[in-house]
């Protein structure tokens, strides 16, 4: 709303001025042109009154209608400024504030016009309107933001490893003198052979056929040698027929004959 009322203010201010200088510049140019307005200029004290008139007249009839169009305001602005300074200056000023008051108004509206612009209802808009947007939105955006840095950082606390200070640094360790030789330990007697797991593991899986099988002898342990299998009673010479040896077979044989 303040940008169009200001839009506004500066469409009717261009006008009002551009009037008022386009008629003083008519007033110059219908009252002796170019050599009667030197000619009072040079009267008044203006310092190169021929240059000046020139100056003074060209601004005013030509920057009056350039400012009611809008069009490079800024610079005719400005320069309507400089022939108002130097009218009060050199002519107005020493006739106190009542001769200089209208001199004054308008070198103070064209030099806010050349400050302020001429608002978007001017040529100025339509021509350089676009690049000048652009510039006044990069002026105003705010400053980009990562949205890494925007948003904080979640706070991690640190694990115990992490938390607790670093071990000082150990000295080395002295070297240890060689621990004396002990007697050697007593000879134990060799713990009595047990039967591999395995063979306890199966024997005890094996399911029993029937309730009349024979037991069968238990599997001696690892190490323990094994017996001869059991053939019958042994065999002592030949078989006893009843008789017995008589003296003859006990003799021993005559010595042989030379």
């Amino acid at each position: 709303m303040r940008r169009f009322l200001y839009d506004l203010a500066a469409l009717i201010a261009r006008i009002a001025l551009g009037v008022i200088f386009i008629a003083h510049g008519l007033q110059k140019l219908t009252s002796g042109g170019l050599d009667g307005t030197t000619a009072m200029f040079a009267s008044s004290g203006v310092p190169l009154p021929r240059l000046a008139a020139g100056f003074s007249m060209a601004v005013e009839l030509g920057g009056g209608v350039l400012l009611i169009l809008g069009l490079l305001t800024p610079i005719i602005a400005f320069l309507l400024a400089v022939d108002m300074i130097g009218a009060f200056v050199f002519v107005h000023m020493r006739h106190g504030v009542f001769a200089s008051e209208l001199v004054a108004a308008l070198g103070s509206a064209a030099l806010l016009l050349a400050a302020a612009g001429a608002g978007r209802f001017s040529l100025d808009h339509l021509i350089f309107g676009q690049r000048e947007e652009r510039r006044r939105a990069a002026e105003n955006a705010p400053a980009y933001v990562p949205p890494i840095a925007a948003e904080p950082l979640p706070r991690i606390s640190p694990t115990p490893a992490e938390s607790q200070p670093p071990a000082e640094s150990q000295p080395p360790a002295e070297s240890q003198p060689p621990a004396e030789s002990q007697p050697p330990a007593e000879s134990q007697p060799p713990a009595e052979s047990q039967p591999p797991a395995g063979q306890e593991a199966s024997a005890a899986r094996e399911p029993r056929s029937s309730a009349t099988e024979e037991p069968r002898p238990p599997i001696p342990p690892a190490g323990t040698p094994a017996e001869p299998p059991d053939t019958g009673p042994p065999d002592t010479g030949p078989p006893d027929t009843g008789s017995r040896p008589g003296p003859r077979d006990t003799e021993p044989p005559p010595p042989p004959s030379r």
